[in-house]
C-alpha cells in the first residue's frame, strides 16, 4: 500500500487523491501511520451490502408487523395447544 505524510496531502493533494482512486494509501503523521484515503467505490466495496435486518421489541415496532407476529402466534397456540 502506497504510504504519504499529511504533509505531503497539505502539498500535493492531486497526487495523492490520484493514488487513492486507484488503491487505498496510508497518510502518516509523525512516520505513524494515522489515516486511509481510498475512492468511495472502494469503500463501499470493503463495507459490503448494508444489513435490512433490524430487532424490534413489540412497544417499537411497527404496527403491521406487531399484528401479523400476534396473529402467527396465536395461530401458533391453536395448532399446538400452546403446551411446551
Amino acid at each position: 500500500m502506497r504510504s504519504f505524510t499529511t504533509a505531503d496531502l497539505n502539498k500535493q493533494v492531486g497526487e495523492v487523491t490520484d493514488a487513492a482512486q486507484r488503491a487505498p494509501v496510508v497518510i502518516t503523521r509523525r512516520s505513524k501511520p494515522r489515516f486511509v484515503l481510498m475512492s468511495l467505490e472502494h469503500y463501499e466495496a470493503l463495507r459490503g451490502p448494508e444489513d435490512p435486518r433490524r430487532a424490534f421489541t413489540l412497544d417499537t415496532m411497527p404496527d403491521d408487523l406487531r399484528d401479523g407476529l400476534l396473529q402467527a402466534a396465536e395461530a401458533f397456540e391453536r395448532e399446538h395447544g400452546g403446551d411446551d
